[in-house]
């Protein structure tokens, strides 16, 4: 199979990093061409080392890891994009699904484009797209809101400027926060509201749940579960 990783000079040419998307849950879920890569390349970057060998060893795969995350990716991209300035060939990974997007990489990405080194997609899971296919309203345009603030004070504010929105929101935050999350949006778009909520996407306990925030709030709260909300705002159908 053709991963476009060729041999090089190390001396003469640039390396090449390929953004790679893994698993969401269920490890079955990794595409040939990602598996490919991933044992071909020289390094492999990762957010925590722990996720990334566990990952890494339900995949088959052996590989040196590099930590990238929020505490270390301004010193440490320097030194990744020094190595493949140098001929290496790198892949970047997260914790799950498709890396960048919402998560570390960006200081990284950026140094490498200033250097004109190439920088390739392997495309594959992604909980974002996982959830709006589960969508049976149009989404045809979405707002991506992303993580709330972590500070109460700050959330409602956050939260609050969709309201005006008429078409999905989509909302995220760490499993610990689903109950708070759902019980914020309940009171500030009302108990009507219409959601698409997905926990625990391709996993053996994979719930979908779908209708108005006053029936499903219950079956969730005190819950710890990954997932992704969306708002139902088309035309405006939510009614206090």
């Amino acid at each position: 199979m053709d991963v476009t990783i060729k041999p090089m000079d190390k001396q003469t040419q640039n390396g090449k990093l390929f953004i790679v998307a893994t698993p969401i849950g269920n490890p079955r879920d990794i595409t040939l061409r990602a598996l490919d890569v991933l044992k071909k390349v020289d390094a492999i970057i990762c957010e925590e080392f722990r996720q990334g060998s566990r990952l890494l060893h339900q995949l088959g795969v052996e590989n040196e890891l590099i930590p990238l995350n929020e505490h270390n990716e301004a010193a440490e991209a320097h030194t990744i994009a020094t190595r493949i300035a140098k001929g290496e060939n790198m892949a970047i990974i997260s914790d799950a699904g498709t890396p960048v997007f919402a998560d570390p990489g960006q200081h990284l990405l950026q140094l490498l484009y200033q250097m004109d080194i190439p920088v390739s997609p392997v495309p594959g899971p992604a909980s974002l797209m996982a959830a709006l296919s589960l969508c049976d309203f149009p989404i045809e345009r979405f707002i991506f809101a992303g993580f709330p603030p972590r500070k109460t004070e700050w959330r409602e504010k956050f939260i609050q400027k969709f309201t005006s929105a008429d078409y999905p929101v989509v909302l995220m935050d760490t499993p610990y926060r689903l109950t708070k999350l759902l019980s914020e949006v309940e009171t500030l778009f009302g108990k009507n509201q219409e959601i698409l909520l997905a926990c625990d996407m391709t996993l053996k306990k994979e719930a979908i749940f779908r209708g108005q925030i006053k029936d499903i709030l219950p079956k969730v709260t005190g819950q710890k579960r990954e997932f992704i909300l969306i708002l139902n705002l088309n035309n405006k159908k939510r009614r206090r």
